[in-house]
């Protein structure tokens, strides 16, 4: 049977790009930083190869998301707007508003969840963090986009605001409501599934216990005032991210 090649992945979703800044929409299962792989294995690593030798240089990440987190990253092109744009970072004074597929319907359509959060010490998983009470205080705000139902299983499309920036904090707060994100490998319950994927030792019965290829978390909308005018991005979730909340509401 003819097997059809797979089309190469573009290498950067450009959002937006001019003489400092530049904004792009990270697909899920990107690192940020580079590891030992090839050039195009990171996002930083993409930015460069867009960017030349010369322009590449000087880049920074204003901010991060985890590998499996899709959604907007904003990239300096030269230190000055760097240390700006970080400041402002810093400050807390840019919103982030992420879109989130939890399993389970919400018990009220909109709330907030302080709950401080620190390292889970009891955890086989070295990066993993909990809510403790001597950890560092969080804030996250969040609203129903819509409840649905697939498969006879209740899910919820959440729209979700970080009032401060703490590690995994939308997905620990959003487990800690009882309401883990889909696909969570940390998170959601079962320790093993993130320990058996990072040797790549996935099963496919894991597979179908996860249910989606990635945790269902997407940066969509980030906005800031900087340089005497206000600034917006927004990006739409990938394709498999939209279709799998594509379904009947409850």
């Amino acid at each position: 049977m003819l097997r059809l090649r797979e089309p190469e992945p573009a290498l950067l979703r450009i959002l937006h790009e001019d003489a400092n800044l530049l904004v792009v929409n990270k697909p899920a299962g990107l690192v940020c930083h580079p590891t030992k792989g090839a050039a195009f294995s990171s996002l930083v690593g993409r930015l460069r190869l867009h960017l030349g030798a010369s322009g590449g240089a000087a880049l920074h990440l204003v901010h991060r998301l985890d590998r499996e987190t899709s959604g907007i990253v904003l990239a300096a092109k030269d230190r000055e707007t760097a240390g700006e744009l970080g400041r402002l970072v810093e400050q807390r004074t840019v919103l982030k508003e992420y879109r989130a597929i939890v399993h389970g319907h919400l018990a009220t359509d909109a709330g907030a969840i302080e709950a401080p959060l620190g390292k889970d010490v009891h955890s086989a998983i070295a990066i993993k963090d909990c809510v403790r009470p001597d950890g560092a205080p969080a804030r996250t705000e969040y609203s129903v986009v819509r409840p649905f139902v697939r498969e006879g299983r209740p899910y919820s499309l959440v729209k979700v605001v970080l009032r401060t920036g703490r590690k995994h904090q939308i997905r620990l707060h959003l487990a800690h409501l009882g309401h883990p994100v889909v696909g969570d490998k940390i998170y959601g319950g079962n320790e093993r599934l993130y320990l058996d994927f990072i040797r790549g030792a996935l099963t496919p019965d894991q597979e179908r216990e996860l249910i989606l290829p990635h945790h269902a978390l997407h940066a969509a909308r980030l906005s800031f005032c900087w340089r005497g005018r206000s600034w917006e991005f927004c990006a739409e979730p990938e394709p498999w991210f939209a279709a799998f909340s594509d379904a009947p509401r409850r």
